[in-house]
């Protein structure tokens, strides 16, 4: 059986290669996901993350801070990718990005129950161009848009 460290950083690993039936058995049926305004389900932030890894090619994660606490696991990562695809709305920018956040993994049985994360989604829009932080700001500050709850590829 994995450490909870093990378990949390495998969850960010499968992400980062694609491997979704891996993140899938990574996950608490009943798991939930809490950070940068988004609530989800499992099946929700599966099909998030497949979203995520559409848009960007050549991902790579550095986990800079590794704290295990019990059940609790939080890493600080640092993500380079290239934007090729459409995220969050905006259109493919076919920039080199790198994005830094913070999240925590609540472990239970071997398995991830929770996550908490804040990404510096202003700094990941500031890089993808004008366009992105311009159409991200004026939907979110300005119209209050809510965003579209993805859905799991299967």
């Amino acid at each position: 059986m994995m450490t909870n460290k093990e378990t949390a950083l495998a969850v960010s690993r499968a992400i980062m290669n694609g491997t979704f039936n891996d993140l899938d058995t990574l996950l608490a049926d009943d798991f939930t996901y809490t950070g940068d305004g988004l609530m989800l389900n499992k099946d929700q932030y599966i099909g998030f993350m497949q979203g995520l890894k559409d848009a960007m090619s050549n991902m790579t994660m550095d986990f800079t801070h590794i704290i295990s606490d019990g059940d609790i696991v939080s890493i600080r990562f640092i993500t380079k990718a290239k934007n090729t695809g459409k995220f969050m709305g905006a259109p493919a920018s076919n920039k080199n990005v790198e994005v830094h956040g913070i999240f925590m993994r609540k472990i239970e049985n071997g398995k991830v129950l929770q996550e908490w994360q804040t990404t510096d989604l202003l700094g990941l829009m500031s890089q993808m161009g004008f366009g992105a932080l311009f159409g991200y700001s004026v939907a979110v500050g300005l119209f209050k848009a809510k965003t579209k709850i993805p859905a799991r590829k299967r």
